[in-house]
């Protein structure tokens, strides 16, 4: 069983208020366009929710944010996370834990994750915003990973990408499976 993450409450409420302000969109329309509850969004904007990727990820998609800009605090200029530590969010049905590595700054499109994952039920993604695209380098373990209809196997060092702005799959099958997920933003 993968270690369980604790979210950063405080950055998502505070993301959420913000990305929601910058939009001028209501509680009620920013959840009826994620799909969740007027109630869920308002715990998480008052940071005592208890959210999950998919949730987070409906949520970036209905705000128009990469999943990054709703779960990242502030960079400083040398930034270390060591094995174990960073924002990490756990997925609701699988043994999946996404741990942000580095946020796209303003600039650049693009996210880094440390996914750790173990063998059960796999992880399927929703489309994301249209025309992301997700890079995968297998660290160590095997995983069927990619489209939902179409996953590739992959062992320790093979690299795969695939569109992310179509329903996707991360499926450990073996014990202590970890990867690394650049997520590119066009």
């Amino acid at each position: 069983m993968v270690n369980p993450a604790k979210p950063p409450l405080d950055v998502i409420a505070a993301s959420l208020r913000r990305e929601r302000a910058r939009l001028g969109l209501s509680l009620s329309e920013v959840a009826k366009r994620a799909g969740i509850a007027k109630s869920t969004l308002s715990q998480l904007e008052s940071g005592t929710g208890n959210p999950n990727v998919e949730t987070l990820w409906a949520l970036g998609v209905a705000l128009d944010v990469p999943f990054a800009a709703l779960v990242e605090p502030p960079v400083p200029a040398v930034k270390v996370i060591r094995m174990g530590e960073g924002p990490g969010v756990a997925a609701e049905r699988a043994d999946y834990i996404a741990t942000l590595l580095a946020g796209s700054p303003g600039h650049t499109r693009r996210d880094l994750y440390l996914i750790t994952a173990e063998p059960g039920e796999p992880r399927y993604s929703d489309p994301h915003m249209p025309g992301v695209v997700e890079h995968v380098v297998l660290a160590s373990g095997l995983a069927r990973i990619g489209p939902a209809e179409d996953p590739v196997e992959l062992s320790p060092g093979d690299y795969v990408s695939y569109p992310g702005d179509a329903p996707h799959i991360f499926d450990a099958r073996e014990a202590g499976t970890m990867a690394v997920l650049v997520s590119e933003h066009r």
